[in-house]
């Protein structure tokens, strides 16, 4: 059987295609792609947009699955019309690897039942179909960017007193976690001030001081109301055995919610740089 591509089957560039990976990539490896990607491009870069949007889809679960869904039955629906337009008779049964989709065509091994293809073939049109709602009620592309670009600002400004705080003799634990707070949603700000219990009970002990250093940020996630940002933050670190300061080097995403005209930290999770 002749081989496909995503490309041949979509009639463009896939997602995989977009950030240069295999369908079978793992997660990490789809992460480093995208990160390489956008390392050297500017935000209102054409490009920057849509490796973000690839990574959108790629780095949910959920979503990804759907996606594969849907490039499995075109897939299939391809292999189709290419075995009857160069056999002139229908194909009885197609073929592909449990699991996913193989890159470069169609394995044999293991026979589709005719129920597995109606499934697939019904998850591919409900996706169809919300995308065609999206695209019917979504705003302009211009009130997203700009809603983009003022929550990405946002995040670089909130980030800072959100992971700074100054446990030492000198420092005041209290106006630090107010300055934090007026970053914050009010569901957020319940949250973190669980957390800043935390600080409390240990840095005054261990004289832990943290200052965070934005280094750079990207979008993952953007929309009018509610936009993922990613921040690489430096944290110079001392205490009481730490006098001079240990740099950390986090990776933050960080969930932006538009609250009237403010953009305020709904959620966020932090990892090792790297990571």
């Amino acid at each position: 059987m002749t081989s496909l591509t995503t490309a041949h089957i979509t009639g463009g560039p896939s997602w995989y295609d977009v950030l240069g990976v295999e369908p079978t990539s793992s997660e990490a490896d789809v992460r480093i792609a995208w990160k390489q990607a956008i390392a050297e491009l500017e935000p209102s870069d054409r490009r920057f947009r849509l490796l973000n949007q690839a990574a959108e889809v790629l780095l949910e679960h959920d979503r990804r699955a759907a996606y594969d869904a849907e490039l499995l039955s075109a897939e299939l629906d391809a292999s189709h019309r290419l075995h009857e337009e160069t056999s002139g008779e229908p194909e009885a049964t197609a073929t592909v690897v449990p699991g996913g989709i193989v890159p470069g065509g169609i394995v044999p091994g293991w026979i589709v039942p005719g129920w597995l293809l109606v499934t697939v073939a019904a998850i591919a049109a409900l996706v169809v179909g919300a995308c065609s709602v999206l695209a019917a009620t979504a705003p302009s592309d211009a009130s997203i960017a700009d809603a983009t670009r003022a929550a990405q600002a946002s995040a670089e400004r909130a980030i800072v007193p959100i992971l700074s705080y100054d446990g030492s003799q000198a420092g005041d634990l209290d106006a630090d976690q107010r300055a934090a707070e007026a970053y914050l949603t009010d569901d957020y700000r319940a949250e973190y001030a669980k957390l800043f219990e935390v600080i409390k009970a240990n840095a005054p002990t261990t004289r832990t001081k943290v200052t965070a250093e934005v280094i750079a940020s990207g979008i993952v996630r953007s929309g009018e109301n509610r936009v993922s940002v990613l921040v690489f933050v430096n944290r110079p670190t001392t205490n009481k055995q730490l006098k001079d300061p240990v740099v950390y080097k986090d990776q933050v995403t960080v969930t932006m919610q538009k609250v009237g005209d403010q953009w305020l930290v709904d959620d966020l999770v932090t990892s090792p740089a790297g990571g």
